[in-house]
């Protein structure tokens, strides 16, 4: 089996301005709600499941249901250029150029527009405000 390849060694399929990744967003926010709803929904099976004399005939295809809703649901973002860094709570980075080479804008979930950016190599943990 041949090793992951590092996301900051991945080649990067779009590469947004800032004002491009603005323009994004309210399709972002949109696509995030359904996200945040399939989630609950996939909680709540997945709860059935252990609960399995709740509803041991259903329980199982409604979650594997749940599970391939919210894979498509995610699947729209990296469709749209984004990098999704996590689902729960829902993580994107927009590759963008600021003028100084690739960065990643970070959109956090909840956040009302890009405020963040960071290196590839550096992580959420490196994240700086955008200047202007």
């Amino acid at each position: 089996m041949a090793p992951a390849v590092p996301d900051s060694l991945r080649p990067v399929s779009r590469i947004f301005t800032l004002a491009e990744a603005r323009a994004l967003l309210p399709d972002v926010r949109r696509q995030a709600a359904t996200v945040i709803g399939l989630r609950a929904d996939l909680a709540e099976s997945a709860y059935a499941l252990r609960l399995e004399e709740a509803r041991p005939a259903g329980a199982l295809p409604e979650a594997k249901a749940a599970e391939a809703r919210l894979a498509e649901a995610l699947a729209w973002f990296g469709g749209q250029g984004l990098e999704l860094k996590g689902y729960a709570p829902l993580l994107l980075d927009f590759p963008a150029d600021l003028g100084d080479g690739v960065v990643l804008l970070c959109w956090l979930e909840g956040d009302v527009d890009l405020a963040w950016w960071h290196r590839p190599e550096l992580g959420f943990a490196g994240r700086r405000p955008i200047q202007g």
